[in-house]
């Protein structure tokens, strides 16, 4: 039982009481001139005032949250993520580059690709000449043991020196269709095959080379936290 439910009991217990003493024959003798004690009989009788006062429950205590200044306040929204687009329609615009040949195996592909990049940075750093664009490899063919590529970074000039296997030259253009990759390298195979499928099911003929792009910088970026966008020229 709370404690406002114990104060009406008790009052409702006193009642009785008051009303006896009130209807007494003491008190219907009593000369009546002046207000003798005995006229009035509750402060003997019974200690009404005490609980006859409420004590206002806990639960009207307010918390801050339940001001209106915070009722008004709606929480921030949640960031919505996009979905990545997977088969977009564009067009590559040429681009000047310097670019580096290279080949690997599978079994070392992304450590040959971050050489080829070192290679080139390293190159534009003598130079003084700062990347345009994000790097690219171009994959120019493949089979069961390895690849051979064209490693590339976007540049707004010529540069003079170049290192060995180093060349100037445009980075691939025409109609293409856009994937997104997110993670290692090493998954980049479940990537591929979803292309792959996604070709067939559109019945699309692509060319036999494909473009890697890499959104995050390849030197500086853990391999499971890349973002990588692959390009498939179509015929």
């Amino acid at each position: 039982m709370n404690r406002i439910s114990t104060f009406r009991a008790a009052l409702v217990a006193l009642l009785p009481l008051a009303a006896i003493a009130l209807t007494s024959p003491a008190a219907a003798q009593s000369p009546t001139a002046s207000p003798a004690p005995a006229a009035s009989p509750a402060p003997s009788a019974t200690p009404v005032p005490a609980p006859v006062t409420p004590v206002p429950p806990p639960a009207e205590t307010k918390s801050p949250a339940d001001s209106p200044a915070a009722s008004q306040t709606p929480p921030p929204a949640a960031p919505v993520q996009t979905a990545d687009p997977f088969g977009e329609p564009i067009t590559l615009e040429p681009k000047k580059v310097v670019m580096l040949k290279g080949n690997a195996n599978w079994d070392a592909a992304f450590d040959a690709l971050i050489e080829a990049f070192k290679q080139l940075t390293a190159q534009l750093g003598k130079e003084s000449v700062k990347p345009s664009g994000n790097p690219m490899i171009v994959y120019t063919s493949t089979d069961d043991t390895g690849f051979t590529f064209i490693a590339e970074y976007p540049v707004d000039q010529d540069v003079k020196n170049l290192g060995k296997g180093m060349s100037m030259g445009n980075s691939p253009d025409g109609k293409a269709l856009k994937f997104v990759h997110r993670g290692s390298y090493d998954n980049m195979d479940n990537t591929y095959e979803a292309i792959t499928n996604h070709l067939d099911d559109k019945k699309l003929e692509a060319k036999d080379t494909f473009i890697e792009e890499y959104i995050t910088d390849p030197l500086k970026t853990a391999e499971d936290k890349l973002v990588i966008n692959v390009y498939v020229p179509l015929k």
